[in-house]
């Protein structure tokens, strides 16, 4: 298939669509061994990352196929990170089974589908196996000896908006408007309107006497080992906006502090204009909320639990704004991952900036 928006170097894709509209996208010379799982999120759709899939094929040929994840579409996605993630592991199972020449895993997630992604290699994740029975104790941890995604290479692991430390926190849903009274209110009726997925976001889920899933997964917990299969990763990208974006807010999705939010000023890039800020965040066990930020008001406990466990790996992080855009900026949760190339086509630069620092 030739063409459209995403054929910026005049390469050829193939397109194969699933029995539930999603869709694999790869170059038509030869076969990539680097499989893209793109994950969409709330009520979304394998189409919402077709623009970035083709744009990935295109500029890197022959390096990478990339799969559209279709097993949590649209109403699907109600039904809680636990299950879709399961069904993601599932679907990625088949994958990986249907195509054996695959080596390497990456995955692209927007929104809640970046907690889905990291619930499902919580489930995929496959522990070093020791190199002989001569040493048993062998515990190497480099890149020659780490787990594995379902047997692939795992390289990157990105997140695109993800609320990360939930919703429910101060101004992590900013359409609430930073009131506490309306965030409250908001916690005990969501599930009216997102049921389980609700729940999980703003952690009043409490299944069998068991803590809040997200506060399960800043560990490994019985057999899915979310924090191991997230170490695995060779890098670990969160991408986030700084305003504008009404779903999810800055804190939660780039994992930071209200005290560690970075000041920014407009890009100078002609390249990335709506990157206004990057930083590198080595991972620290000791990375803890000071008893002075607690004082302020500047975490409560459970996030504090959140960020500080993600906290123990390694992040880059890269901060979007697109406040000099046209009145598409207010809809930055969809510009961000170019959600419609009609609509959102302003996030482009952003797709751009992932393929350009993404390892193959």
């Amino acid at each position: 298939m030739n063409g459209g928006v995403g054929d910026v170097r005049g390469e050829d894709w193939t397109e194969e669509e699933g029995v539930n509209g999603g869709n694999d996208v790869w170059s038509s010379s030869r076969p990539a061994d680097h499989l893209v799982v793109m994950v969409h999120g709330i009520l979304g759709s394998a189409t919402d990352w077709k623009f970035a899939a083709q744009q990935f094929v295109a500029m890197l040929p022959d390096k990478v196929i990339v799969h559209c994840s279709e097993s949590n579409m649209y109403k699907l996605t109600l039904d809680g990170v636990d299950i879709m993630g399961e069904r993601l592991a599932e679907e990625i199972i088949e994958v990986v089974n249907k195509r054996l020449y695959l080596r390497k895993i990456s995955f692209i997630a927007h929104s809640i589908g970046g907690l889905v992604a990291r619930y499902a290699i919580g489930r995929l994740y496959r522990p070093l196996i020791m190199k002989s029975l001569e040493n048993p104790t062998c515990d190497a941890c480099d890149d020659s000896h780490r787990g594995t995604i379902y047997g692939l290479e795992a390289v990157n692991f990105i997140t695109v908006a993800t609320p990360h430390l939930g919703s429910r926190g101060n101004k992590q849903v900013p359409f609430l408007f930073g009131v506490t009274a309306i965030e409250k209110v908001a916690s005990l009726v969501i599930h009216w309107i997102f049921r389980r997925t609700g729940k999980h976001l703003f952690l009043t889920d409490d299944d069998e006497g068991k803590p809040p899933l997200l506060q399960q997964m800043v560990d490994d917990c019985d057999d899915l080992q979310f924090m191991s299969a997230l170490q695995t990763f060779k890098r670990r990208v969160a991408y986030s906006n700084v305003g504008y974006d009404h779903v999810v807010g800055w804190r939660t999705s780039s994992i930071r502090r209200s005290s560690q939010l970075p000041k920014w000023e407009d890009s100078l890039s002609a390249k990335y204009p709506h990157v206004v800020y990057e930083e590198y965040s080595a991972g620290s066990r000791y990375d803890k909320c000071t008893d002075d930020s607690l004082i302020h008001g500047d975490c409560d406990l459970l996030e504090e639990m959140l960020v500080t466990g993600l906290a123990r790996l390694s992040w880059e992080k890269v901060d979007v704004s697109f406040h000099n855009s046209s009145i598409h900026r207010f809809a930055a949760h969809s510009v961000i991952q170019v959600k419609d190339p009609f609509m959102h086509i302003e996030g482009a630069d952003v797709v751009q900036h992932m393929i350009d620092h993404f390892l193959t």
